[in-house]
């Protein structure tokens, strides 16, 4: 049975143009989700080298997540999964505030913030 897990990273608000020029480096692999344009969660990331003097840059855990099939968290949402990918959706996950990481091809990562983690996983889990 799948479990909401802690995900670790870096958290980075910055210049967008300063984002979209970021090298991320973790001990494995690292998935970056622009939360918005000037917002970044890097799952995975231990450093980043950005050019932006102003850059806020904190490590991050207040997050949860499980990789689960597409379907089996559509049937859950009340709007449409969007078609491109990769992509990061944001919205109400059975009524709980959430994003889907949806990468190329695959599962799906749920993401909710870890204070709504036992909320979510009993109504998708």
């Amino acid at each position: 049975m799948p479990v909401l897990d802690r995900l670790h990273g870096l958290r980075v608000v910055a210049d967008p143009a300063a984002l979209d020029g970021a090298h991320w480096q973790g001990s494995g692999a690292v998935t970056v989700l622009r939360l918005a344009a000037d917002d970044a969660f890097a799952i995975g990331a231990a450093t980043v080298e950005l050019d932006d003097e102003h850059a806020i840059v904190e490590a991050e855990s207040g997050f949860v997540g499980a990789w689960l099939p597409v379907d089996a968290i559509a049937h859950h949402l009340e709007w449409p999964l969007p078609r491109e990918r990769p992509t990061l959706a944001q919205g109400a996950v059975a009524q709980v505030p959430a994003r889907v990481w949806l990468p190329d091809d695959g599962d799906a990562l749920l993401i909710t913030a870890a204070a709504y983690a036992d909320e979510l996983a009993s109504r998708v889990l």
